[in-house]
């Protein structure tokens, strides 16, 4: 019944684990609710590519995906209480009780990519993960077997691709760390920045993965609306504070923002 729950949400991906299938990574997030044992996860992939961008990652040209994955966790959660009130039902996403990627791949959803993100056959790594937990047994929610963690191929385009060299072992950071770093950057980071044309995030790794050759776009209207896939200070001042706050770069300030399209301007 979840499947299809989340498939009329525009949610194809999805599948049930027990929960001693999960690495626990942060599991005062579930202790700390009252009353709550989880026999059970369901993991979902959320497709979010919906066209090129010119200077900004793909997820940051839409809205905040938070935005979007807390109103399809409310959504489900609700839908999912009324057909088991007898039963719990807890989602979360992004900031999550376990490794979210692992638990993915052992719930058949991809495999894990040489530069740390999931790889769906049909949406490629340009998915979101979530998942909600629940009491109920993941036997009781089509749970059959586990499947193994798996890798990618390992064809090498990822690193050969990865401006900073962090995916070969040779940088200290990633492009997209560098452009979300408050206060001043150094001339080396400038440089990459500006080589790559990006003001907000880094998808190179992404863009030279097979697997995204030929991404199908999201059927997710949240993430067709509202795009701006090329960044100007003038759509930036344009933007009030409210509208500001809707976008994924918002949490680490406008001045950021303004920094970086600074910087690339001034070339």
């Amino acid at each position: 019944m979840y499947k299809k729950l989340l498939l009329d949400e525009g949610v194809e991906y999805a599948a049930a684990l027990p929960i001693l299938s999960v690495d626990l990574t942060r599991e005062y997030l579930l202790t700390r609710i009252e009353g709550f044992s989880p026999r059970a996860v369901i993991l979902f992939l959320v497709p979010y590519y919906a066209g090129e961008t010119e200077n900004l990652s793909r997820y940051a040209a839409s809205e905040d995906y938070h935005l979007y994955m807390r109103g399809l966790i409310d959504r489900m959660t609700t839908k999912l209480y009324n057909l088991y009130p007898e039963h719990q039902f807890h989602g979360f996403a992004d900031h999550s009780p376990i490794d979210e990627r692992a638990a993915a791949v052992r719930a058949g959803l991809g495999v894990l990519g040489r530069n740390g993100l999931l790889l769906n056959p049909t949406y490629g790594s340009y998915v979101f993960l979530g998942e909600i937990f629940t009491d109920l047994t993941a036997e009781s929610l089509g749970f059959k077997e586990e499947a193994p963690l798996r890798a990618c191929e390992d064809c090498g385009a990822c690193r050969r691709a990865c401006p900073t060299g962090i995916l070969r072992g040779e940088g200290d950071d990633c492009l997209s760390a560098i452009t979300q770093k408050k206060g001043s950057l150094d001339g080396r980071e400038i440089a990459l920045m500006r080589k790559t044309n990006t003001v907000w995030g880094c998808d190179l790794c992404q863009t030279a993965c097979p697997y995204n050759r030929n991404a199908r776009t999201t059927p997710i209207a949240f993430f067709h609306e509202n795009r701006t896939p090329h960044l100007t200070l003038e759509l930036l001042d344009a933007m009030d504070d409210a509208s500001f706050s809707r976008r994924a770069y918002a949490w680490r300030g406008r001045e950021t923002v303004r920094r970086n399209l600074l910087l690339l301007s001034d070339t």
